[in-house]
């Protein structure tokens, strides 16, 4: 029996390393070399292809190496076993870390003072208060609560967004079509944490950025993305960055990975780009998590945070 690593993109020599560590009992494979594919029995997966794991007939689980599972969808038809979501507390840290960290770069309005300080311009802008600042949270669940949970200790008003109702302490939660206008009407910065899915693939854009408060105490709305690129229309966020009904914005995802060059995002002076690393995989870290589940299905318990396959998270 052996357990596969399959990632399209990464290097699979550390996460063999790492599972190996965490099972040094185990034989661990990496995808194509793969000396038995029956004996393939679960496999970490990365960008794999329907049809590649097709070749692997006992499969028992797969796992995916990422905080989302999006990368396994879109056409893909998975094989009928489980599917588990990584959901690791480094990986939370690291996306409450830069979530965070942008929300604080536009309160405190670093990009004005960065173009003052190129010009040597000594100006004092007025700041407001945490508590005067309303963030809106698109996504409730594990990240989206983490950052909740920081940012109100900060002081920030916090309101949140969801598909279906949540209640989060110290959130003013709304769900759901009926309930998007409101939330995004009183939102200073939107922070989208949002899984990719049919419904959120393209939710954010002009008609999104139009309904958020242009009067607020920062000069005008801030989005910050951090979910999924493909959820927001990159030519509405570049439009809406170049015409001030956003101020600003701080982008880790893309539409098209890595950005390209030819993108106008690069040259915007209003916009903080990041290369997808708000929360980076670590097979040290996972491969831990992931052996403990391995030996828990092999003891005949349940996988930890599995996906509705029907609902795609």
């Amino acid at each position: 029996m052996s357990i596969l690593v399959l990632v399209d993109g990464w290097e699979p020599a550390p996460w063999v390393r790492a599972l190996q560590a965490a099972m040094p009992d185990e034989r661990i494979e990496a995808y194509p070399d793969v000396e038995d594919p029956e004996a393939v029995e679960y496999a970490l997966v990365w960008a794999a292809q329907g049809e590649t794991l097709d070749v692997f007939p006992n499969l028992k689980a797969l796992f995916s190496l990422g905080a989302g599972v999006d990368h396994l969808f879109g056409g893909n038809t998975l094989p009928p076993v489980p599917l588990a979501r990584v959901v690791d507390p480094d990986l939370t840290a690291w996306m409450t870390e830069w979530v965070v960290a942008q929300v604080l770069l536009h309160h405190r309005q670093q990009l004005q003072y960065s173009q003052q300080q190129r010009h040597r311009n000594w100006q004092v802008l007025p700041q407001p208060l945490a508590r005067e600042v309303q963030v809106g949270l698109m996504g409730l669940g594990e990240l989206g609560r983490d950052a909740a949970g920081l940012l109100h200790k900060l002081g920030f008003g916090l309101r949140g967004w969801s598909r279906s109702p949540k209640e989060l302490d110290n959130v003013t939660c709304f769900y759901g079509a009926d309930g998007l206008d409101e939330f995004l009407s009183a939102t200073d910065i939107l922070v989208c944490l949002l899984p990719l899915t049919p419904e959120t693939n393209g939710l954010i854009g002009r008609s999104v950025f139009e309904k958020l408060n242009q009067s607020g105490p920062l000069g005008g709305p801030v989005f910050i993305n951090a979910g999924r690129g493909r959820i927001h229309v990159e030519t509405d966020v570049v439009a809406a960055l170049q015409n001030g009904v956003l101020k600003a914005a701080s982008l880790d995802v893309f539409e098209v990975e890595p950005l390209p060059q030819e993108s106008p995002l690069w040259d915007l002076d209003n916009v903080i780009i990041t290369p997808h690393v708000a929360a980076v995989s670590d097979p040290r870290t996972l491969s831990k998590l992931i052996a403990r589940q391995v030996r828990a299905h092999r003891e005949s318990r349940s996988l930890e945070y599995l996906v509705d396959m029907t609902r795609g998270y």
